[in-house]
C-alpha cells in the first residue's frame, strides 16, 4: 500500500447504513420432534445487513454485500449454546439457531484492515414473541403465534467514518450503497419508540425507507440533545459541590488557625 493511502483525509465524514436484529419463526410440531432438545419452540436468525432490501426479497435488508468494509462479525449468544462466540468472516453475516427464550446478543463488528478503525459493538435483544403496543412481552400459545407469522426485530444505524484513510475512502466510494426507497412499499419495521407503527408493520416482510431513516436521525439527535443537557446539569452540580468543598475546607482552616 502506498504511503499516500495511509494518510487520513481530514474534514471528510462518510457513512454506511446498516441494520442489525433478528427474525424468528415458530417451529412446527414435526420440527420440534426432530431436534435433540425437545423444549425449543422457535427458529431464529440474527444478522448484520445493509439497510436496503433487495427487490422481492423475503429478507429484511441485505441488498448489498458489506464485506468490502466489514471483515468479521462476532455474535455472542447465551452461554447455554455450544460455542456461544460465533465468528462470521464472510457474508451473509448471520447466525441461525433454535431456542425457547429471549436474551441479549452482543454484536461486534470488525472492519477491514485498510480502514484502520477500531471494532464497534451493538447489543440486540433477541425477539421471539409478537410485538405489543406497550412493548411488554406477551406470549400467545404457539399455535396462535404460528398463524401470526414471523416476528421481526430490526434496528437501523449509521456507521460514520471520520477522517478516513485515503485507501479506505477509495474502497467506500467504489461501493456506493443501494439507496433506501423514498416511500413505503412494504410493511415498516416496528420500533417501540413509535407504538403507532405496530399496525403498519404487519402483513409481510418489513422494509426500511428514507422516511424512517429521517425519523431515526431525528430520534438520535433528540437523544444527543437530552444527553448534552443532562451532562451540563450534572457538571453544574459537580462544580457547585466543588465550590462547597473549597468553602468548607477554608472554614476548617480558619477555625484551626484561630
Amino acid at each position: 500500500m502506498a504511503s499516500s493511502d495511509r494518510v487520513r483525509v481530514r474534514g471528510v465524514d462518510i457513512h454506511r447504513s446498516i441494520i442489525y436484529g433478528n427474525t424468528a419463526w415458530v417451529l412446527t410440531q414435526k420440527e420440534r420432534e426432530a431436534l435433540p432438545t425437545s423444549d425449543h419452540t422457535h427458529r431464529w436468525t440474527v444478522a448484520v445487513r445493509s439497510a436496503a432490501s433487495a427487490p422481492d426479497s423475503d429478507l429484511v435488508g441485505g441488498a448489498d454485500d458489506l464485506s468490502y468494509f466489514i471483515k468479521r462479525v462476532t455474535f455472542k449468544l447465551h452461554d447455554t449454546y455450544p460455542n456461544p462466540n460465533r465468528n462470521v468472516d464472510k457474508p451473509p453475516f448471520e447466525v441461525s439457531e433454535t431456542g425457547w427464550g429471549e436474551f441479549e446478543i452482543t454484536i461486534r463488528i470488525t472492519f477491514v484492515q485498510e480502514s484502520g478503525e477500531k471494532a464497534i459493538t451493538f447489543y440486540h435483544h433477541l425477539k421471539l414473541h409478537p410485538w405489543t403496543t406497550s412493548g411488554e412481552p406477551e406470549i400467545p400459545p404457539l399455535e396462535t403465534a404460528a398463524k401470526m407469522g414471523p416476528v421481526h426485530s430490526w434496528q437501523y444505524d449509521e456507521i460514520v467514518f471520520h477522517d478516513p484513510y485515503q485507501a479506505f475512502l477509495n474502497i467506500l466510494t467504489a461501493h456506493p450503497p443501494t439507496p433506501l426507497p423514498k416511500t413505503k412499499r412494504r410493511p415498516v419495521p416496528f420500533h417501540t419508540a413509535n407504538p403507532g407503527s405496530l399496525e403498519a408493520s404487519k402483513g409481510g416482510v418489513p422494509e426500511f425507507t428514507q422516511e424512517m431513516e429521517k425519523d431515526e436521525a431525528e430520534r438520535l439527535d433528540a437523544a444527543k440533545q437530552k444527553l448534552a443537557k443532562e451532562y451540563d446539569r450534572v457538571n453544574g452540580l459537580i462544580i457547585e459541590k466543588e465550590k462547597e468543598h473549597d468553602r468548607l475546607k477554608e472554614e476548617i482552616k480558619k477555625a484551626l488557625e484561630s
